[in-house]
C-alpha cells in the first residue's frame, strides 16, 4: 500500500538539491571558499552522494551541458559523412533545444559575485574543445581538409557556447538557447574579418 504524497512542492532529487546548495554557497562565500563538504552539509546529503553525481564542485555547474555534449558527440561520431552540414546543424540544434535555466545559467549571470570568472572561462573552453574535436573528426570524414576542418569545427563549437552564454546573460527565463543558436548560425554566415582575395 502506498502512502499518500504530501501536498506542496515535490521533493527535488539529490542532484538538484546539491546544485541548488552549491549555487547558494558560491553566492554567499564565493567558489574558492566553498568546499564539497560545505555543499553536502548544506544539501543534507553524504559526501559519497555528491560523488555519485559529480566528480568535482565545478561539475555541479556543467553536468547538464556535459550530458548534452556527450549525446551530441556520440551522434556526431555515428555520422559517416556530412558534406552539406545538415547533420551537424540537426545535432547541434538538438544539443541546445529545450535547455532550461539551471546552475550553469545562474553561474554565468553571477560569475563575478560567485568568484567564477576564470573558472567558467576555463571550463567553457574545455567543453568547446571537446565538441570541436568531434566536429573536426566528422569534417575530416566528410573530405574537408585538416586546416578547414579545424576552423569550421572551432567556429560551430564556439557558436554553441556563445548561444548559451548570450541566453543566460539576457535572462535565462527569456527566449531559448535554440533561438540564440539560430542567431549564432546566421552570424557564422556573415563573419567579419574574412581573408582578402587575390
Amino acid at each position: 500500500m502506498s502512502s499518500p504524497s504530501r501536498a506542496g512542492r515535490p521533493k527535488a532529487s539529490s542532484r538538484e538539491t546539491l546544485a541548488e546548495a552549491a549555487c547558494e554557497l558560491f553566492l554567499e562565500r564565493g567558489y574558492d571558499a566553498t568546499s564539497v563538504a560545505d555543499i553536502t552539509q548544506r544539501a543534507g546529503v553524504s559526501r559519497s552522494s555528491f560523488f555519485n553525481y559529480f566528480s568535482s564542485k565545478s561539475d555541479v555547474l556543467w553536468s547538464g551541458l556535459d550530458d548534452r555534449i556527450g549525446r551530441a558527440v556520440d551522434d556526431l561520431v555515428a555520422v559517416p559523412e556530412d558534406r552539406q552540414g545538415g547533420e551537424v546543424r540537426r545535432i547541434l540544434t538538438a544539443l541546445v533545444d529545450g535547455f532550461a535555466p539551471d546552475s550553469l545559467a545562474l553561474a554565468m549571470t553571477n560569475s563575478s559575485a560567485m568568484g567564477l570568472d576564470d573558472e567558467l572561462e576555463r571550463d567553457a573552453a574545455l567543453r568547446q574543445a571537446r565538441l570541436a574535436a568531434a566536429l573536426a573528426d566528422l569534417a575530416h570524414r566528410s573530405g574537408v581538409s585538416a586546416l578547414a576542418a579545424d576552423i569550421v569545427a572551432a567556429t560551430w563549437a564556439a557558436a554553441v557556447i556563445a548561444a548559451i552564454r548570450a541566453w543566460a546573460e539576457s535572462g535565462a527565463g527569456r527566449g531559448s538557447v535554440a533561438d540564440r543558436f539560430v542567431d549564432a548560425m546566421s552570424a557564422i554566415g556573415r563573419l567579419p574579418w574574412s581573408a582578402p582575395t587575390s
